[in-house]
């Protein structure tokens, strides 16, 4: 049964108050005003007095205004008419296209029984060699890529969606520029990606409450087509502006503040989205990609220092390309394995001599003598950037490791990779006579 309430006790800002009975914390309801009807969530509740976030802004809403509480959460529908649609964060076509009213599920459950997932095994394959080789993306892993505001993160993830070999793509956008929102959709359609991908897009001009729910939106839908046997990678763009806008909520719902005025539950809010990763037994998966933007470039920032906590590594993305250092898959082992014989060792070799490469270039801008051996360095660095750093880079892992014995054929001798001898023999390249 439906409750109305015809007095609203306050207004402050996007949230109202009301005094009801037997309200649950995340209900919906709907504010009835004179120029028409506005969806709102119950987000605190003080004995009676229950705080609704209104979707649409309180902009016009007076305290004698009905709110008819609907005994429903939040729910999104579930089917394959989802593919190749564009949604709002409350679930509202924005593609002109017909609204989905049914199979209606939940969004924002808990997160599947660990003893329910199975031990991630599978590699998923992006075109880029800075991922495939140095750092692969594996199968129900969660991964934040830490940026900051001018790095074409967006452009790395529209890549990844086309390029990704998995069965469905789901595009969750929060706080995006509209410029970035057409950038999506336009090289989606382009590449032919947009036929296997959904997206739920938030835009800077959208009210705050549809930002917080673009997340649980995405991985609720995610989830069901895991279960019905789809491998499914959700990639969220930008986790900073999900947890600024559980800021500005609490900033308005008058809670004592935590570190830099975040509330105290950030740490359990990204974590109960991160954990929705997962590789069912028997079916499909969800993999989470998420851009976390670092405010000032600082890594101890609450986002992204709370989300470390919770993921599997994280790619550094920084002068438009995946940085070596400091970006790490945690779960690479479990599948290098599996790739390819040299693979493991030629990405260890690798990335010890453009460690090295660095020492010798920094020896360089100071003014040292170089050596043969650091002449060799700087010729590697700047090879290793150019055809495996370069975003613009699109090859398949088992070229990309060619290019990598190719690099280092063209560099130094055999002895001085570092590298096995039975490797050497059968992987290092032939010179035409």
């Amino acid at each position: 049964m439906q409750k109305v309430y015809t007095k609203i006790e306050s207004i402050v800002g996007n949230v109202i108050s009301v005094r009801a009975k037997g309200i649950k914390n995340e209900e919906l309801a709907i504010v009835k005003t004179s120029s028409g009807d506005s969806y709102a969530r119950v987000i605190k509740l003080h004995g009676e007095l229950v705080s609704l976030q209104v979707f649409a802004g309180a902009a016009g809403i007076s305290t004698g205004d009905h709110v008819r509480f609907l005994n429903q959460y939040m729910k999104v529908s579930y089917s394959e008419d989802l593919l190749g649609r564009v949604f709002s964060g409350s679930g509202e076509p924005i593609d002109k296209g017909p609204e989905l009213t049914e199979n209606m599920i939940d969004i924002g459950g808990p997160s599947v029984n660990p003893a329910k997932r199975i031990i991630p095994s599978k590699m998923i394959r992006t075109g880029i060699p800075m991922i495939d080789v140095f750092n692969t993306l594996v199968e129900s892993q969660k991964l934040p890529i830490f940026s900051v505001s001018g790095e074409p993160y967006n452009q790395l993830l529209a890549r990844i969606a086309m390029q990704a070999e998995v069965d469905l793509i789901i595009l969750g956008g929060m706080g995006l520029k509209y410029d970035d929102y057409l950038y999506f959709k336009e090289t989606l359609e382009k590449s032919g990606a947009m036929s296997h991908t959904i997206m739920f897009i938030h835009t800077a001009s959208d009210p705050t409450v549809e930002c917080m729910l673009v997340p649980d939106m995405a991985l609720a839908v995610a989830e069901k087509f895991a279960i019905d046997g789809k491998r499914v990678l959700v990639l969220l763009t930008d986790m900073t502006n999900f947890a600024d806008a559980m800021k500005e909520q609490a900033i308005t719902m008058d809670q004592v503040p935590s570190n830099r005025g975040y509330p105290g539950d950030l740490y359990s809010s990204l974590a109960s989205r991160y954990e929705k990763a997962v590789d069912f037994e028997g079916a499909g998966s969800v993999t989470i990609l998420a851009v976390t933007t670092m405010p000032g470039d600082d890594i101890t920032h609450p986002v992204p220092d709370n989300t470390g906590y919770i993921t599997e590594g994280q790619y550094y993305l920084k002068g438009g390309r995946i940085e070596p250092f400091g970006s790490l898959s945690r779960l690479k082992q479990q599948v290098n394995k599996d790739t390819r014989d040299d693979h493991r060792a030629l990405m260890d070799g690798m990335i010890k001599l453009y460690s090295s490469y660095k020492e010798s270039l920094e020896k360089k801008s100071m003014g040292f003598q170089m050596t043969d051996w650091d002449e060799k360095l700087l010729k590697y660095g700047q090879l290793f950037e150019a055809k495996m750093m370069d975003l613009t880079v699109n090859i398949p892992l088992e070229e990309a490791l060619d290019i990598g014995w190719e690099i280092l054929a063209d560099c130094f001798k055999p002895n001085e990779t570092g590298l096995r001898s039975d490797l050497i023999m059968s992987r290092w390249p032939k010179k035409e006579a």
